[in-house]
């Protein structure tokens, strides 16, 4: 075995390695542990169409974050793995590849055949994601996975739907929903995409039955006027009193339709008169309803125009719109056209423009479901991080129509609703029925239709605990912790599943929500195939490694809002994890003989720095832990970054370099000793975030004693360092703390004064207060900075006359100019300077001079060669003062 890590960091060599160790030791296994406390996250369950793309990432790495904190607080951390049968693109993907690999369409193979199709596509690339889900590091309890269709899930469905129908809450209605034309099934309304695009408004006459005047009404929809039943006018608009109740003509139609008193239509809108077309808008039909008006649907499923069309028969909706505005127009019926941003509602899976219809559906009435979901939010027993989202939530339940539950789809759960062929009876049940409960009759058939995929998704809290069955794992692991989710499915999934877990369990599902945004790419776009702007996670893993994507994702981001992805940032967390495999490289190598057996490590009493270090490793440990536990986990991230980076590799490991090298055994053991501790706690707080070479790091650093609960010793499982009093030491920090600044200080002069690290310089430092603090870390200075004499005085008078100086807290830092200074060298780079300047002076004095140039030269240029001669000539001066004063010095 291997005694150090390799000399170059390659996370090739080990991530693939580390994780096969950590499931096949059963690292991420959550058990019902009385002795500990619970925490649970439900992973959002990835469609089984889908790839890890940058998304999931984000998503996922966030859940892995707080598992693995969870986890090393001793809590019994359970993150529960699982994916979507997502109904309507799986389908759509099994009736792509019957139809390429068959020539066949899915009725063709019967709802049987086709399914059992459907599962053998799902068995091929189901498990794709989850797979990839490894290769980012997740620490899910992959012997608990569950699918949206498995057996459990199936029983939990039916038990839900039978209940809400038992109580009142399902119903099967003629109700107005959204149809999609190409997917061929009704959409929920949260799957409906709005999007503001560029229309118009037909401003058409409907002229009056009885020769008057009649009105004029604007559409956006003109292909829908088929299907009109009356025009609304508001009961106060007095331009139409005189028409309400009598009839106007539906333009080349030639049908009478009647003029009818709503409070729907706003007056101030467009004429204040509204054609209602019940079967095609969702406000219609409410109108429809009030007033008892028939329902016309005029436009086929496939979006095409029906018989009620007349010649436009057959015709798609949108060119039917074509040809009907422009017969109207040639018929004198149109008035004016106008354009408009309007609002069109798309298909979330395929984008096409939906059609509102009319359709016996399932619904699930929402008015005393969101009751409860709305009040867990007002009351604090849900939280949503940030807390702005929680408007999003509240809108979206007190706004809510009624769900419809049915698509017209073969992959999904079946609704467990019968009919009974001889007398009509509706049978819900969970199980098959035999016979009719009405008549007794065996001609029982099922509905053809499937649940919304939301529905399903909307029991995954509980569902995949055990629920309806009150299991261990029910009872100990829900409700959950906190779901973690992106700001885009609050409404398709997180209201969902929080009135479904009050309907059920009576209580909160979680209770944190803890949102984030998207990830955009680097110019702030939203990632997308037709930009061709996505990055794929496993291409960015096989470059970079899964640690410094996860890095990257993690400390670039703020609760709720988008982050952009950009290269140079994985780049340099590439170079932090670097850092770390160079810095334990050497820590190792420290800690081990020439037969690499490890070397004595003890506490033999601390030095000061030994005790700033372990100070500022205790202070980080609270800072982290509180900031993970408020879910600021970039906060936490960055921490970290800094306590590895600026702390422990810049300054103690260079400040103890002298004490490992040095004759002083027992003092060498005291540096091993806290070399170690600080990179073990460091591991520990990195772990969640980075936890391949954290991993990997542990496994060659001296073992803890095995436990019952960690008998491999793998950090993983190990425990988080927690803040303790004792460890503050903070008369050491001030002086370590006022030694760095000072030290930082005469690094700036040096800078400034183009000295090399290696000029050995004397230093003076003026203070008063602080001198005592500021003498407590001479040898610090002395060493880092080289600083070969340090003169401390609180009088001024005792600083030579020409210095560059600092001011720091409490002291003046002041560095004689002739230690800074070669002179010789800086009198040949002046007098190298002072030549080149003297021919940039000759040179332009010469344009200047020429009378030709002068007169034929535009008055800019002339004006700019001046401004040239000026600031040369002024350069020149100074270059000559300055060399006269360095000749002065080497007399």
């Amino acid at each position: 075995m291997e005694k150090n890590l390799a000399k170059t960091y390659n996370p090739h060599d080990f991530e693939d390695r580390i994780y096969e160790m950590w499931e096949t030791r059963g690292a991420f296994r959550a058990e019902v542990d009385e002795n500990k406390k619970p925490f649970t996250i439900v992973m959002p369950p990835p469609n089984i169409t889908g790839q890890l793309h940058m998304g999931h990432a984000l998503d996922q790495t966030l859940q892995d974050v707080l598992t693995r904190f969870k986890r090393l607080q001793g809590y019994s951390a359970l993150w529960l793995p699982g994916s979507d049968h997502a109904s309507i693109a799986t389908e759509v993907k099994v009736v792509d590849k019957i139809r390429q690999d068959e020539g066949l369409e899915k009725e063709d193979l019967g709802r049987e055949e086709f399914l059992k199709r459907a599962w053998a596509w799902k068995e091929e690339y189901g498990g794709r994601i989850t797979t990839q889900c490894r290769k980012l590091g997740d620490s899910c309890d992959w012997s608990r996975e569950r699918f949206t269709m498995d057996e459990g899930c199936n029983k939990a469905v039916n038990h839900f739907f039978v209940k809400l129908y038992e109580k009142g809450y399902i119903y099967r209605g003629n109700r107005l929903i959204n149809w999609c034309p190409e997917c061929g099934t009704s959409l929920s309304d949260a799957e409906v995409e709005h999007e503001d695009k560029n229309g118009k408004y037909w401003y058409f006459r409907y002229e009056a039955e009885d020769g008057g005047e009649g009105l004029v009404v604007a559409t956006s929809r003109p292909e829908t006027m088929f299907g009109d039943v009356a025009i609304a006018v508001h009961p106060s608009d007095e331009r139409y009193k005189d028409l309400v109740g009598k009839n106007v003509i539906l333009p080349l139609v030639g049908k009478a339709i009647p003029v009818i008193a709503d409070e729907y239509p706003d007056p101030e809108k467009g004429t204040g008169a509204v054609k209602i077309t019940p079967a095609h808008d969702p406000n219609d039909f409410e109108v429809g309803q009030r007033h008892n008006l028939e329902n016309i649907c005029c436009i086929n499923e496939d979006a095409t125009m029906n018989a009620l069309a007349g010649k436009y028969e057959g015709m798609d909706r949108f060119e039917c719109r074509k040809a009907w505005v422009a017969d109207l127009e040639e018929a004198g019926y149109l008035v004016k056209t106008e354009d408009k941003v309007i609002p069109v509602g798309g298909c979330y899976r395929c984008g096409t423009t939906i059609e509102p219809m009319l359709s016996d559906q399932w619904f699930v009435a929402m008015e005393e479901l969101a009751k409860p979901a709305i009040e867990a939010a007002k009351n604090g027993d849900l939280v949503h991080v940030p807390e702005r989202f929680e408007k999003t939530y509240l809108h979206w339940l007190e706004e809510i129509r009624d769900w419809c539950i049915s698509r017209q789809l073969w992959w999904g759960h079946r609704i467990p609703a019968w009919y009974c062929q001889d007398c009509g009876e509706v049978i819900v049940a969970e199980e098959a029925p035999h016979t009719c409960t009405k008549c007794g009759s065996t001609n029982l058939k099922q509905d053809e239709d499937v649940l919304d995929t939301w529905f399903s998704s909307a029991l995954w809290p509980f569902s995949t605990l055990g629920w309806p069955e009150k299991t261990p794992e029910l009872e100990y692991f829900y409700p959950t912790d906190v779901l973690v989710t992106g700001y885009d499915i609050i409404f398709f999934w997180v209201v969902r599943m929080v009135f479904s877990a009050f309907e059920t369990t009576g209580e909160s599902p979680f209770k944190y929500v803890y949102v984030h945004g998207l990830v955009r790419d680097a110019e702030g776009r939203k990632m997308s195939k037709s930009l061709g702007n996505g990055i794929d996670p496993l291409e960015v893993i096989d470059q970079y490694g899964a640690d410094a994507l996860r890095f990257m994702l993690t400390t670039g981001i703020t609760p709720g809002n988008d982050m952009r992805f950009k290269e140079d940032r994985l780049e340099s967390c590439r170079n932090f994890a670097n850092k770390l495999w160079n810095a334990s490289r050497f820590v190792i190598m420290n800690l081990q003989d020439e037969e690499g057996n490890f070397k004595e490590i003890k506490n033999n009493g601390l030095q000061d720095e030994d005790k700033w270090l372990l100070s500022r490793v205790n202070d980080a440990a609270a800072y982290v832990t509180r900031t993970l536990e408020k879910f600021d986990l970039a906060l936490a991230g960055q921490k970290v970054y800094e306590l590895i980076w600026n702390e422990y590799c810049d300054w103690y490991i260079e400040i103890v370099k002298g004490r490992l090298y040095g004759d002083d055994e027992e003092d060498k053991q005291t540096a091993r000793y806290v070399l170690v501790k600080a990179l073990k706690d460091m591991l520990r707080m990195l772990h969640p975030f980075m936890p391949y070479i954290t991993e990997e790091i542990w496994s060659f650093l001296p073992k803890e004693e095995p436990t019952e609960d960690n008998p491999d010793g793998f950090l993983i499982r190990d425990k988080w360092p927690e803040f303790t009093e004792e460890t503050l030491y903070a008369e050491e920090v001030k002086k370590l703390e006022m030694a760095m600044e000072a030290i930082r200080a005469i690094r700036n002069i040096r800078v400034e004064a183009d000295a090399a690290p290696s000029r050995q310089l004397r230093a003076v430092i003026i203070a008063d207060e602080a001198m005592d603090t500021v003498k407590a870390g001479e040898r610090y200075i002395k060493k880092i900075a080289n600083i070969t004499e340090i003169t401390f005085t609180s009088d001024k008078a005792d600083a030579p006359d020409e210095v560059m100086s600092a001011v720091i807290n409490g002291a003046v830092i002041c560095i004689p100019l002739d230690d800074l200074v070669d002179y010789s060298a800086e009198f040949e780079r002046l007098t190298k300077e002072k030549q080149k300047l003297e021919g940039e002076v000759k040179r332009v004095k010469g344009k200047l001079s020429n009378e030709g140039f002068v007169k034929k030269a535009p008055e800019k240029v002339v004006n700019e060669e001046k401004e040239k001669m000026a600031k040369y000539e002024d350069m020149l001066a100074k270059v000559i003062e300055r060399l006269a004063m360095v000749e002065g010095k080497l007399k």
